[in-house]
């Protein structure tokens, strides 16, 4: 267990414009903290409204020991809640997305609806009161098709986050498309290595052969901006899409260009589905991406959508999911081809992996000192790391 007397040692050691301490990126203390202080407290991205259609369909999301269930109610709406019966604690769903008409504990068969509420307890004595034991909820918002969770009671403010992320991604419309591909990997890092290097792409052009035929390095700003980006906008918002970024406390959302003649992250750069992802015409219409501290980046084209997210499974051990997503009625074999719709984005994450788990083994080094980040190339790392100082120190302050 950690002693906030040593995690606020280690914040006030932290220099500026510097990678952090090496116990923050290695100990068990400072794991412990991070999932109390950070992932226990901030919004995080759990899936599609897509993934859960229907009245009854749920998936579950992991969070340090506590699972989530998040599912569709009989009124159409979102509800999410710790998967946790409340009568031994036995956990209710398993891993698996999947259907129910009740939730039910395989272990005593308690059984809760769809809102939470406790319906059925065999065999309690005389006196019970059934009404006394609903499921303990969670905090949920849904934007533009996406859903977000948050376990504290006191979550961030989501005012901002929604007025920036609507508009630019309801075009895609995402309620209309589902998951054909998820891909788990498990790097022996910290996650905070694996969201610094999901963070930059100063180590792109190297490290990245396939994901470099389509991107273009938007963490680097041009003095001026070129032609080809002002016609980028132009084409854009004649579709009605908008562009530009916004930058918050916790969140960056934006609409960037591709490659020069590239429409899609692809290894030819042109669209991997036929059928389009929401209204966006011809399908020439850049990346959508949004990124969420502290665990996730998006990418959505005009054709198909990428999800990564990274969440601690130890203090150097990161779990890596990615989710590919298309329209709704696209058929694999006819309107796609599964490895050329998934094979830069795989290729990527694993080298990605590879990257994380070199830096995590030097870091944990003797001779590791924390070094200077570019302020041209790794801003975004820079912001990054000063959110989450101040979230911790916030936290640090508060109790």
């Amino acid at each position: 267990m950690y002693s906030k007397d040593e995690m606020r040692e280690l914040f006030a050691g932290r220099r500026d414009g510097f990678a952090l301490p090496q116990a923050l990126y290695s100990s068990p203390a400072a794991h412990e903290f991070d999932l109390q202080a950070i992932f226990q407290r901030c919004w995080l991205q759990a899936g599609l409204e897509g993934e859960i259609p229907r009245p009854g369909d749920y998936l579950t999301y992991e969070v340090g020991g506590s699972s989530i269930i998040v599912l569709r109610n009989l009124e159409g709406g979102i509800n999410a809640f710790f998967n946790t019966c409340r009568h031994r604690g036995a956990r209710i769903c398993g891993d698996k997305p999947g259907h129910v008409v009740r939730l039910v504990c395989p272990y005593h068969q308690w059984a809760y609806d769809l809102n939470g509420k406790l319906v059925q307890a065999p065999r309690m004595h005389e006196g019970f009161d059934i009404g006394g034991y609903r499921l303990k909820p969670v905090r949920v918002e849904t934007v533009a098709g996406v859903i977000f969770i948050c376990l504290s009671d006191d979550p961030p403010d989501f005012t901002a986050f929604r007025a920036a992320l609507e508009p630019m991604l309801a075009p895609h419309e995402l309620c209309n498309a589902k998951v054909v591909h998820v891909s788990t990997l498990v790097a022996k890092a910290n996650w905070k290595l694996v969201m610094e290097n999901a963070r930059e792409c100063y180590h792109c052009r190297v490290s990245h052969p396939q994901l470099m035929r389509s991107f273009r390095d938007f963490t680097v700003k041009e003095a001026t901006v070129p032609a080809w980006e002002s016609e980028f906008r132009e084409r854009c918002e004649a579709l009605g899409l908008k562009c530009g970024e916004v930058i918050g406390p916790w969140f960056q959302v934006g609409r960037y260009p591709l490659g020069d003649g590239v429409v899609s992250y692809t290894m030819d750069g042109k669209p991997a589905v036929t059928r389009k992802l929401g209204k966006v015409g011809h399908g020439d219409v850049g990346a959508m991406w949004w990124g969420v501290n502290p665990h996730c980046f998006n990418h959505v084209t005009g054709d198909y959508g990428f999800f990564f997210q990274a969440m601690p499974l130890g203090p150097q051990e990161t779990r890596i999911t990615g989710k590919w997503i298309v329209h709704k009625d696209a058929v694999e074999g006819v309107d796609y081809d599964l490895r050329r719709l998934t094979e830069v984005w795989e290729a990527t994450d694993d080298q990605d992996r590879a990257l994380a788990e070199n830096n995590q083994r030097g870091v944990n080094s003797l001779a590791y000192v924390p070094g200077p980040y570019s302020q041209v190339t790794e801003e975004l790392v820079l912001r990054l790391l000063s959110w989450y100082c101040r979230t911790a120190q916030e936290f640090l302050e508060a109790g």
